[in-house]
């Protein structure tokens, strides 16, 4: 059993670094010609070795990670961390929890830094101050931290009061679980950040008029003060239904016009009037149970515990050793979503061509990936594997012909 799961460890391992270099040879492809536009031949230096660094960054923390998992695990370390919280199985079990979250802080800290601290902040990207950084390290972890600690809680209770029948039960409540993160999540964001309303004018009406004649409700459009940590772009709605709020970064509102704004939104509502959000909550419900008969796995084989220092099932090292083996089921779950998620792109940028926004959306494209230094020519292999989101190039080749029809 040991050998098994550090045998599935190894080939998680291997996929993701093999990614990563592909994605980092592919920042020589050559850039299509109908994006050529968006890079000088400085910036797309400039974006040349950007990328490049970012590129060997998540190789060494894919590795480091690797190793360091791979040497709690031989090690026994869960179980010995895990013995000092007495013998209550919830207690073990919630050892284990805080020791992985206390290791994932650590090189999460450490890559996180280097990433937002000196990569991002050589290029000019970074507008965070140390102060900045470590209250958004300390509050991701304090949440990840409290949503480990109510899966496992959840685990044990299931699983002790059902046994077998756990699997769908699991599943539901994790799925109800990521549904009222998702509406905390406007809540948590506003955490660190300031949001003022927008000021009346030709962009706020025309907003309010794009949404309104779908049916939407306006709850409110906001500008959120994301200038303070980068100079990226980016908006976004939240609301469940037919209430909406806009949020849009201070940073956005002063790099576009009010058409590619609006283009971007037109967007937006495209995957709400096909209801994609919820096509792809049931799609991560399905995943979901895949999930849940990968944990129930991991805790009804008392064996895969205590071939790692256990005296016998740990809830918390369960919960774990899903996660481990959800590296072999990720990869082909993951494809399939990828590539309803790129389809839905590509018809949300229809319902932008069919509001009159086709040529704004396109400029609001290419200042985006100008403004975010996006991959032009990204590899085929990657695309298929883990974009959510075409190639810049052949979105645009999409809008055009769309436009001409």
């Amino acid at each position: 059993m040991k050998l098994l799961v550090l045998s599935i460890l190894a080939v998680s391992f291997v996929y993701r670094l093999v990614l990563n270099i592909v994605q980092y040879h592919s920042c020589g492809n050559p850039i299509p010609e109908n994006v050529a536009d968006i890079y000088d031949a400085e910036t797309y230096g400039k974006w040349r070795k950007y990328s490049g660094e970012h590129c060997r960054l998540n190789i060494l923390a894919t590795v480091v990670t690797f190793l360091i998992s791979l040497t709690l695990l031989c090690a026994h370390a869960y179980a010995a961390f895990a013995s000092l919280f007495g013998s209550h199985p919830l207690a073990q079990a919630l050892a284990v929890i805080l020791l992985e979250t206390l290791v994932d802080a650590v090189v999460g800290v450490m890559f996180g830094y280097y990433e937002t601290m000196v990569i991002e902040e050589k290029y000019g990207f970074n507008r965070s101050s140390l102060k900045t950084f470590l209250f958004d390290q300390i509050r991701n972890l304090l949440i990840g931290f409290c949503l480990g600690l109510l899966l496992t809680c959840l685990l044990f209770i299931l699983h002790t009061s059902l046994g077998d029948w756990m699997i769908l039960l699991f599943a539901i409540a994790v799925f109800c679980i990521t549904l009222i993160i998702s509406f905390l999540y406007p809540i948590l964001s506003r955490i660190g950040n300031k949001f003022a309303p927008l000021e009346d004018g030709e962009l706020k009406d025309s907003l309010m008029n794009l949404l309104t004649k779908h049916g939407y409700q306006v709850k409110a459009i906001e500008v959120m003060d994301a200038s303070r940590r980068t100079t990226k772009l980016n908006a976004y709605f939240t609301g469940f239904g037919k209430l909406k709020t806009i949020v849009l970064y201070d940073n956005l509102v002063s790099a576009m016009t009010p058409d590619e704004i609006c283009a971007v939104f037109a967007h937006e509502l495209g995957h709400g009037l096909h209801k994609d959000v919820l096509k792809q909550q049931i799609m991560n419900f399905g995943n979901l149970l895949i999930m849940a008969t990968v944990v129930w796995l991991a805790v009804r084989h008392p064996q895969l515990h205590t071939d790692f220092g256990f005296s016998g099932t740990n809830y918390g090292f369960g919960y774990l050793l899903a996660t481990i083996g959800l590296g072999l089921t990720q990869p082909l779950t993951g494809m399939v979503m990828s590539a309803y998620s790129r389809h839905a792109e590509y018809r949300a940028d229809r319902q932008a061509v069919q509001e009159g926004y086709g040529e704004a959306m396109v400029t609001a494209m290419k200042k985006l990936a100008k403004e975010n230094f996006a991959h032009l020519a990204p590899s085929k292999i990657n695309v298929v594997l883990e974009y959510s989101h075409p190639p810049l190039s052949q979105r645009i080749e999409r809008i055009t012909q769309n436009n001409d029809k």
